[in-house]
Order: C-alpha cells, then sequence, then structure tokens
C-alpha cells in the first residue's frame, strides 16, 4: 500500500469541547500564523527580552557579520588606503594705518579684521594656488586639502595642508603664505601678510582614521544583522515547533500529527 505524504495543514485542529490542539509533527510546518494568531492571544510588540532570545537562535550571524565588515575595512583601510600629513602655519594681517588718532585706530582694526576674512578667502582662490603650484614646479593643488580658519576677533589666520607627502606638504603650506601675502598686497588694502609660524614638516600622519572606520564598520554590520533578524522573524509566518505553537494559541498540545513518507 502507498501512502501520500499528507499536506501540512495551513490552521490548527481544535481538539472537541476541550482546550488542547492536535499539531503536526516537529519534522512539519504550518504555513501561516495568521489564523493561529486570530484563534490565540494576539501578539503585541517584540520586547527587548524576546530580541535577545531571537539574537541568540541567529547568533552566528549575529557574530558574524560586524566582524567580517570590521575585517574588510581593516584590508581596506590598512592595505590600501595612505597616510596623509598636515602641515599648518598661521599668518598676521596687517593693514595700513591711519593718522594715529584713536578713531581712526579703532576703524583700522574694525578693517584689519574684515581684510583678515578676506585674506582667508584669498588664500582658497585659484590664482593664489595656481602661483604657489608653479613656484613649487607642480601641476596644480588638487592632491592636497587646504583648510583655512580665522576668528572675527582676531587678526590671526590658520593655514592647514593635508597630503600625502609630509615634506612636500610643508612646502605648499609655506608657498601658500608667500603667495597670498603678495597677492593681498596687490589686490587690497594689506600693508603685508606676516607668518607668525613656519609649517614644519609633520613627522607622524594625521589620518587617515583607520580604528574609527574599523569600529564604525563593526557597528554598521551589527545594525545589518539585527535588522536582519528582526525583518525575517516578522516576514516569515511560519510555525517551526510545539513550543512556538503553544505560545501562539495560548493552548497545550494535545498530540502531533506525523508527516507520511512515500512507501517504497
Amino acid at each position: 500500500m502507498r501512502w501520500a505524504q499528507s499536506p501540512v495543514t495551513s490552521s490548527v485542529i481544535n481538539a472537541m469541547g476541550g482546550g488542547a490542539i492536535i499539531a503536526p509533527s516537529e519534522n512539519s510546518y504550518i504555513d501561516s500564523r495568521k489564523d493561529i494568531c486570530t484563534q490565540g492571544k494576539d501578539e503585541g510588540p517584540m520586547t527587548l527580552l524576546e530580541l535577545f532570545a531571537l539574537l541568540k537562535k541567529h547568533l552566528r550571524l549575529v557574530v558574524a557579520l560586524p566582524v567580517a565588515c570590521a575585517l574588510v575595512c581593516a584590508v581596506v583601510s590598512y592595505g590600501f588606503l595612505p597616510n596623509t600629513y598636515t602641515a599648518t602655519t598661521s599668518m598676521y594681517v596687517l593693514a595700513k594705518t591711519g593718522d594715529g588718532t584713536s578713531n581712526t585706530l579703532n576703524s583700522d582694526l574694525t578693517a584689519s579684521q574684515q581684510l583678515t576674512n578676506d585674506v582667508s578667502t584669498l588664500l582658497k582662490s585659484s590664482r593664489v594656488e595656481t602661483q604657489t603650484a608653479g613656484a613649487l614646479g607642480l601641476k596644480d593643488l588638487s592632491d592636497y586639502k587646504i583648510d583655512v580658519a580665522s576668528s572675527t576677533t582676531s587678526r590671526v589666520i590658520s593655514l592647514s595642508v593635508t597630503g600625502t607627502d609630509p615634506a612636500q606638504t610643508a612646502e605648499v603650506a609655506n608657498g601658500l603664505a608667500q603667495q597670498v601675502s603678495a597677492i593681498a598686497q596687490e589686490v587690497m588694502n594689506v600693508d603685508s601678510v606676516n607668518v607668525v609660524d613656519q609649517a614644519q614638516t609633520p613627522e607622524s600622519p594625521s589620518g587617515p582614521r583607520r580604528p574609527l572606520y574599523v569600529a564604525v564598520a563593526f557597528l554598521a554590520g551589527l545594525f545589518l544583522a539585527v535588522a536582519f533578524v528582526v525583518v525575517e522573524d516578522m516576514v516569515n509566518t511560519r510555525v517551526r515547533s510545539q513550543e512556538e505553537l503553544e505560545e501562539l494559541v495560548g493552548l497545550p498540545v494535545m498530540g502531533r500529527i506525523p508527516a507520511m513518507k512515500e512507501a517504497r
């Protein structure tokens, strides 16, 4: 006699007049939780304990994915990203003075502070960068990151240049300071732009911040793993065990219906 494999029922069979249910065998699945949930207790928001239990069930994924992301980021950061170096110089803007009266001095101070902002903008102009690159024998300064900082209450400008070659980076910073002084005297009411501190060749790299990149990659992998586990649990409507079935309907399992295999 040949026995056809019985299909797994899509709903739970309630025992007549009793508070019990008959479930398929543990090797089978119930296709949908929807009918079960309408007959049993309602599913509320996932609690923290339920989340921890869910993550524990998928512990390999929760551990493996963050570690894999961190390892890939570490390989890229330490193996392919070059070190960068930052050289810094500071300049003092000196405006042309008036007749020496107090009103003139106050006016000169205000004008100098405004000129400081103008010189800060001038430092990033294409004319200054082009002349600096030409003086240093470079094609352009596109390989260097130039940052300029100035205060509204001070006439001191801080110039930072970041590049992959420490000696060349310092030369670019000093070259920019020299060129901006000459151009500022030509186009602005500036007496001089004096260099306070010459840029020195940096001895240690300023970037990239590899440990930070690895930490961010690890946290991103952890977030993706948790999100995948939670979404997969919400989308998956199959009941896989007797315990899960009892939890969904709030009734004890009275018995199991084994899955019948076709006889050979």
